[in-house]
């Protein structure tokens, strides 16, 4: 038994999700067709824009998002988080590709606020804010701070992109829509897989207008494949059958939390999540955790995590994403789970002391 996520990514992804497909059902061709253009048509609505785009890829979208808003603002500088994808993930493809030069907002520990964007720069082309800030344990700025970068943006014709790869999972903490968050923003991107388990792709939204353009470098880049049905029709499929799930993944989300915070040696940023993820920190070396993991899981078949990632030589960390899996394991074995890390955490710390 598994903790977190919606289980392994192998083949029985694909074949639940072509299930009930129509064998006579045909497949887009270089972006069109009823399969994506239905598709694309429904997810528009959702997040409350004219239009959407599918890319097979959140990179893809997010660096033609922001070179669209440079070429429209006559200005290569756009800005976002030390912690963004961008920066961190993306081996310079905004700057090496684009030629676009970033300033980097905020501490790398804490999200983006009014008063980081009121010192910004000028000559910002557009500010990109990540929505939960991924690299921080899943935080979120409060809907009024994000109203309020809404209208500075608007009020000083600077462009803002949300980075909504998981748009989905911070609806339930803002008690907000899909559209109502993006109406804030000239343009949004949603991941198809990272909360939802489609394989892969991501749609880009915006006006008309920013969609077009946006399909013409689809096409410089690569990612107009003749045909891209596959990853549509599993985007659709676990959409629907997801989507609906997202506020009891929260609410798991903020009991699993209660659980790593009852142990010794263990807390979790934020220490209530906001939204189905959050970082669990163990306050003893990794090695040493690893070994009470182990332990754990033998004793009582659930896997904790097998992704610790070392902070020091004393702590360690590792990112939750909750999912459909937690709700199948008992309450009763999730008690004694935690019961016992609790006390082979303890037992390291007196070891150590």
């Amino acid at each position: 038994m598994q903790l977190v996520g919606h289980g392994k990514r192998e083949a029985s992804v694909l074949q639940e999700a072509f299930q009930n497909i129509d064998g006579d059902m045909k497949s887009d061709i270089y972006g069109k067709g009823t399969v994506i253009e239905d598709f694309q048509e429904k997810i528009a609505t959702l997040l409350g824009k004219e239009s959407a785009v599918f890319f097979p890829s959140g990179t893809m979208a997010q660096q033609i998002a922001l070179r669209i808003w440079c070429d429209e603002q006559g200005t290569k500088t756009v800005a976002y988080h030390p912690l963004s994808h961008l920066e961190i993930n993306e081996e310079d493809g905004l700057k090496e590709l684009h030629q676009i030069q970033t300033v980097l907002l905020a501490d790398k520990n804490r999200v983006i606020e009014l008063d980081d964007v009121l010192k910004m720069d000028k000559g910002i082309a557009c500010l990109l804010l990540e929505l939960p800030q991924r690299e921080i344990g899943g935080q979120l700025p409060s809907f009024e701070t994000l109203e309020q970068i809404s209208s500075y943006c608007r009020e000083n014709d600077i462009k803002l992109h949300l980075d909504g790869a998981r748009l989905l999972e911070i609806l339930p903490y803002y008690q907000k829509t899909a559209a109502e968050v993006s109406a804030l923003f000239d343009s949004v991107y949603i991941s198809m897989y990272k909360g939802l388990g489609g394989i892969a792709g991501a749609i880009l939204a915006g006006d008309h207008d920013f969609t077009e353009k946006s399909k013409v470098w689809k096409r410089r880049y690569g990612g107009d494949l003749i045909s891209l049905y596959p990853y549509i029709i599993t985007a659709d499929y676990y959409f629907e059958q997801r989507s609906q799930k997202i506020e009891q993944y929260f609410e798991d989300a903020k009991e699993l939390a209660r659980y790593f915070n009852s142990c010794h040696d263990v807390s979790t940023v934020p220490e209530i999540p906001v939204s189905n993820m959050f970082h669990v920190h163990f306050h003893q070396a990794k090695e040493q955790v690893v070994s009470v993991l182990i332990e754990v899981q033998r004793e009582t078949g659930v896997g904790i995590t097998g992704n610790l990632v070392e902070i020091d030589e004393d702590s360690c960390s590792v990112e939750v994403s909750l999912g459909d899996l937690y709700a199948e394991i008992p309450k009763e074995i999730l008690r004694r789970t935690f019961e016992l890390l609790d006390e082979k955490m303890m037992e390291l710390s007196a070891e150590k002391d």
